[in-house]
């Protein structure tokens, strides 16, 4: 597999995986969206959704990696060359960030009815109001179709959480995912990631919304912290390094798991 395969597999794959999935985000949060409201089993189909067309659009050119805890995985398990890590990763933030502002794209006129919207100020706390910055924490009205934040801030229950689920993410991945080079994810791999998407969504997501991928989190954060949005309010950096953290720790553990009981 060449540095350019990896590099275009990986920036597709993760901005249509982003694109798709911030994009159901949106549409269920957004006033003057027609799914409004449509609630959490329409987001957690929607990133199990994500997930197939991006693993299939960049399987048979990267692998289709599109989570650096699956790369991180992957490399321990064996099936990945540590030297190709770095670049894996990086095609994936990139792809995520493009994704992100592809999700402003389509929902510009939205952003800006829902962000102006009086209904919305006005729910805003006011800096007087947040003075238990970790009840309140300054996150903006959007940060949710572009990052995960937690419902009980808790910061080593939120990492377990993201450890917990991308465990079973990556673990599901390295046993029943696999192309036949071992070294991505195949045909029938992506469904079944897909569906463990899913599963993990309906079954874990509650408590911190998910993330099991590090570039799903950051790069739309960073993206949300640079669009000019008005009254967007804060990107919530202080929670940034859990999604990031946890995951990464978590594909790890299931690269050392697979490798002691199933290689």
């Amino acid at each position: 597999m060449s540095s350019s395969d990896i590099f275009i597999g990986e920036t597709i794959g993760t901005a249509v995986l982003i694109l798709l999935g911030g994009g159901v985000c949106a549409a269920v949060t957004l006033k003057s969206s027609k799914a409004r409201n449509a609630g959490w089993l329409a987001i957690t189909f929607g990133w199990g959704f994500a997930v197939l067309t991006g693993a299939y659009l960049a399987g048979g050119v990267s692998g289709a990696h599109l989570n650096p805890a699956v790369t991180v995985g992957l490399a321990i398990q064996g099936g990945t060359e540590w030297g190709h890590v770095p670049l894996y990763l990086g095609s994936q933030l990139l792809g995520a960030m493009i994704g992100a502002l592809l999700v402003w794209a389509v929902y510009y006129g939205q952003f800006h009815a829902h962000l102006t919207d009086p209904e919305i100020i006005e729910a805003q706390p006011t800096e007087e109001a947040m003075v238990d910055q970790a009840a309140a924490p300054k996150a903006g009205p959007v940060l949710g179709i572009f990052s995960t934040g937690p419902e009980i801030r808790n910061g080593v229950q939120n990492v377990v959480t993201e450890i917990i689920a991308t465990v079973v993410l990556v673990l599901a991945i390295l046993t029943q995912g696999l192309n036949n080079e071992g070294n991505g994810i195949g045909v029938l791999g992506a469904l079944i990631t897909a569906l463990v998407v899913v599963g993990i969504g309906l079954s874990l997501g509650g408590p911190t919304g998910y993330a099991i991928n590090p570039v799903r989190d950051l790069g739309p954060r960073i993206v949300h912290a640079l669009l000019p949005l008005p009254n967007k309010g804060g990107s919530d950096w202080g929670y940034a390094w859990v999604p990031i953290v946890g995951p990464l720790v978590g594909g790890a553990l299931a690269g050392g798991l697979y490798n002691l009981a199933f290689a």
